[in-house]
C-alpha cells in the first residue's frame, strides 16, 4: 500500500475563505480520496496564512524535506495552486525533482497526476493561469490600496510615533499624548541648538522609552527585540516627518515584484500626500524653523 502525503494551504489571495476552500474542508476531501484510492496516510501538512508564492512555507518545507527522503510515495492536494501559484516551482518540482525522488504528484479537483504522461501539458497551463491570478490579484490589490491612500486613510500596520490608531476607525490616527510630549521636547532641544546625535543621548538618559520600546509596551508585536537607546536617526525621522503637521504621506516605497517581499524607494513626487488627515502635533510654524536649522546645518556641513 503506497504511502500519501496530503498537503492543505489556505491564504488570503484565496479571496473570501470559503468553507469549501477552508483547511478542514480541504483535509477531509483528501482523506477520503486517499482512502478511496487505498493509500496509506502518511501524514498531513496544513499551512494557513501562506501565499501559494511563497517557498518558506513551513509544513511545505517540511514535506519537500520528507519527499527528498522518500518518506512516501505520493503528494495529494486538491488543486495544483494549493501545492504552488509559482510556475518555476511547479517546473521544478513537478517535472524535475519529484520524478528524481520517486514521488507522485495528484490532485483532486484539477486532475494532475505525474504518473499520466498525457496531461503535462496541462500542468504547465495550470502553472500559467495560476501566475496569472497572483499577478492580476497583485495589481487589483495596489490598485484598492492606493486609492484609500488617496482618501487619506492611514494604512500602515503601525501608527507612527505620536500617534495611535483610532479604536473606532483603524485608518484614522489620533493623537498619543504621552508621545506628543517627547516630539514636541525633540523639536524644542532641536532649535535650542543640540545636534540629533546629542538629543538621542539625551533621551536616553531620561530614561524616556523608545519608539520600538513603546510599541511593545503596548503588545505590538514588532518580531525583533526593542532597542532600548534612541539614535540619531531615529530623531531625524521625527523631525523631518510631515505627519506632524497634520498631513498623511504614503507609498514612499513600493514591492519590486508580485512575487517578491523585497521594497523599493519611491520617487518623492510620486508619493501620495493628502493634508490635513489628524491632529497636528507640530505648529507650522516650529516645523518650519526646523527645516530651516536643518537645511543650515546640511549647507554647514559641505
Amino acid at each position: 500500500m503506497p504511502k500519501a502525503a496530503l498537503y492543505c494551504r489556505l491564504s488570503v489571495e484565496d479571496g473570501t475563505g470559503e468553507e469549501s476552500e477552508s483547511i478542514r474542508n480541504q483535509r477531509l476531501m483528501l482523506i477520503a480520496y486517499a482512502q478511496k484510492n487505498d493509500w496509506e496516510i502518511y501524514d498531513i501538512y496544513e499551512d494557513e496564512d501562506y501565499s501559494g508564492l511563497r517557498e518558506d512555507r513551513p509544513a511545505f518545507c517540511r514535506m519537500l524535506e520528507e519527499a527528498k527522503k522518500k518518506k512516501f510515495e505520493i503528494i495529494l492536494a486538491k488543486t495544483q495552486s494549493r501545492f504552488t501559484r509559482s510556475a518555476a516551482t511547479a517546473e521544478i518540482y513537478l517535472h524535475e525533482r519529484f520524478p528524481q525522488w520517486g514521488i507522485r504528484f495528484v490532485t483532486v479537483v484539477d486532475g494532475v497526476d505525474t504518473a499520466k504522461k498525457e496531461n503535462k501539458k496541462a500542468r504547465q497551463i495550470n502553472s500559467l493561469v495560476n501566475e496569472w491570478y497572483c499577478e492580476e490579484l497583485s495589481e487589483n490589490i495596489r490598485s484598492v490600496l492606493r486609492k484609500k491612500m488617496e482618501m487619506g486613510q492611514f494604512l500602515g500596520n503601525y501608527a507612527p510615533y505620536g500617534y495611535e490608531k483610532d479604536s473606532s476607525d483603524r485608518h484614522r490616527l489620533v493623537i498619543l499624548e504621552e508621545e506628543a510630549q517627547v516630539v514636541r521636547y525633540i523639536a524644542k532641544l532641536y532649535l535650542s541648538g543640540l545636534s540629533c546625535k546629542k538629543i538621542g543621548a539625551q533621551l536616553s538618559a531620561e530614561g524616556i522609552p523608545t519608539p520600538s520600546e513603546g510599541k511593545q509596551k503596548r503588545g505590538q508585536d514588532l518580531g525583533r527585540r526593542a532597542c532600548g537607546k534612541w539614535g540619531a536617526t531615529s530623531v531625524r525621522k521625527i523631525l523631518t516627518n510631515p505627519v506632524y503637521l497634520g498631513h498623511m504621506v504614503q507609498g514612499k516605497e513600493e514591492k519590486i515584484s508580485y512575487k517578491s517581499s523585497k521594497t523599493v524607494l519611491v520617487p518623492k513626487e510620486r508619493w501620495i500626500v493628502v493634508k490635513d488627515t489628524h491632529q497636528p502635533i507640530l505648529s507650522e510654524k516650529t516645523i518650519e524653523k526646523v527645516q530651516k536649522k536643518i537645511e543650515k546645518n546640511r549647507r554647514g556641513k559641505r
